[in-house]
């Protein structure tokens, strides 16, 4: 999977006002690695996201982009809790020294020590650019994307990928999130992992409609079973007929996340861990 990414370099100059600075973690969950961004003019930049911890390859190439501009950062900006957009904030400020950081908060765990918190709708500003913050849960509970008014670019976290799909906790807050991003209309998205989205609306409807084409490939999967009730582990086998091994974890944690929706919307029960189509949605898809 992953020989079939884009090449990215280690640094590139997006705009006269945004560096992307890759954070050297490459993984089949990262892809090329987290995507951090340098935004701004003047001689005080705001960082977004920090990679993830233990990777002093990346704060050496951080460092070397800060020193041959002759700036330091005002602040750093976290999209969401994840280890590898959090995991490498102590590590830059044992480096560059206590930089102000802040995050969205997460319900339902505290935040680490000397992180400060977000609000929807603040306007973060620095020379050159104007960040508005916009809560965008599904993807996490504390995740938010950017809009910079100056080109009208969204810095998107996990919420929209270069390349792949992305995961979710919560598909019903996910959905509403990518119909707050389709509201906005960005003309391109930077996002926290793969190469910059140039063709935005078509990205983002692409993801609204390959995540209802799951939701109904999962009803075909109950409806089809040959037993009256499916695991997770069934549907996964069913749907997901084409994915490397490593990924069958992610897939069913998506599987989950979609089993739960249609538990809520009442379409399927859940017993055990075993689902079960309430009713059935239409003729089975293939001959008894």
């Amino acid at each position: 999977m992953q020989g079939q990414l884009t090449p990215l370099p280690g640094v590139t100059a997006l705009s006269d006002t945004v560096t992307r600075v890759l954070g050297c973690n490459p993984s089949p969950m990262t892809l090329q690695g987290t995507n951090t961004y340098l935004v701004g003019t003047g001689k005080r930049r705001v960082l977004v996201d920090t990679g993830s911890s233990g990777v002093p390859e990346y704060v050496d190439r951080l460092e070397g982009v800060l020193r041959e501009a002759d700036v330091q950062l005002q602040e750093i900006v976290i999209t969401h809790w994840h280890s590898d957009h959090v995991g490498g904030l102590a590590d830059l400020r044992r480096r560059l020294g206590d930089i102000p950081a802040r995050k969205f908060p997460r319900p339902e765990a505290a935040d680490a020590p000397g992180v400060e918190p977000l609000n929807d709708g603040e306007v973060i500003t620095t020379e050159g650019a104007t960040l508005r913050v916009v809560h965008t849960p599904g993807h996490t509970t504390d995740h938010v994307v950017l809009h910079m008014s100056e080109g009208n670019i969204i810095f998107s976290g996990d919420c929209i990928l270069g390349e792949t799909t992305a995961v979710f906790e919560d598909l019903a807050d996910y959905m509403a999130s990518l119909e707050l991003l389709l509201q906005l209309r960005p003309s391109a998205i930077y996002p926290g992992h793969g190469p910059v989205v140039q063709n935005p609306i078509e990205k983002i409807q692409f993801y609204m409609d390959h995540r209802r084409e799951r939701e109904q490939q999962i009803l075909a999967a109950l409806r089809n079973a040959e037993s009256a009730s499916c695991t997770v582990t069934d549907i996964v086998t069913a749907v997901y007929t084409d994915i490397p091994v490593y990924m069958r974890r992610p897939a069913s944690v998506n599987v989950e996340h979609h089993l739960s929706k249609l538990v809520k919307d009442g379409l399927v029960s859940e017993e055990h861990g075993s689902y079960s189509l309430r009713e059935r949605h239409g003729p089975p898809d293939r001959e008894p």
